[in-house]
C-alpha cells in the first residue's frame, strides 16, 4: 500500500470519528437539555414521593451524562493518542456513563447522608478503575483493519 492511500485512509477515517464524534456530542448536548428541564420541573411542580424520587434520579443521570459527553469528547481528542482518531463513539457515550453514575451515586447516598469525601473518592476510582480495565480489554482484541 502506498503512501497515497495510507493518507487517503486516515483522511476518510478521521472524517468519519469526525462525524461520529459530533452527533454524539450533539446527542449529548440534547439529553443534558432534557434531564435538566426535566430536573427542573420536576422540582417545581412535584411533591417529594417515591416515584418523584426515582424520577429525579433518572433525570439527574441523564442530564448529568449529558452535560459530561462534550467534556468526554473534549477531553479524549485533547489527552489520546492521534488525537481521539480511534476512540469509538459508545467509549465516549460510556465514559460520560461513568460519570451520570458517580454524580448519581453520591446523591443517593446523601439522603441517608452517608456520602462523604472520601467515600466519593473511593467510588470515583473504583468508577477508573473499571473504565482503565475495560480500555485495555478493548486494547488487547485484534480487529482487522
Amino acid at each position: 500500500m502506498s503512501s497515497i492511500e495510507k493518507a487517503q485512509q486516515r483522511h476518510a477515517r478521521r472524517q468519519y470519528v469526525e462525524a461520529t464524534h459530533a452527533s454524539v456530542v450533539a446527542a449529548g448536548i440534547l439529553m443534558a437539555a432534557g434531564g435538566w428541564a426535566g430536573l427542573v420541573w420536576l422540582i417545581t411542580n412535584h411533591l417529594p414521593d417515591v416515584p418523584g424520587r426515582w424520577m429525579f434520579f433518572a433525570l439527574l443521570h441523564i442530564a448529568l451524562t449529558g452535560t459530561a459527553l462534550p467534556l468526554v469528547r473534549y477531553l479524549n481528542k485533547r489527552f489520546s493518542r492521534q488525537r481521539g482518531l480511534f476512540i469509538e463513539p459508545g467509549v465516549l457515550v460510556r465514559q460520560a456513563t461513568w460519570f451520570g453514575i458517580l454524580g448519581t451515586s453520591c446523591a443517593w447516598l446523601l439522603i441517608p447522608r452517608l456520602l462523604s469525601f472520601p467515600l466519593a473518592l473511593v467510588l470515583f476510582f473504583a468508577l477508573v478503575g473499571i473504565e482503565i480495565m475495560l480500555r485495555i480489554r478493548e486494547r488487547t482484541q485484534w480487529h482487522p483493519e
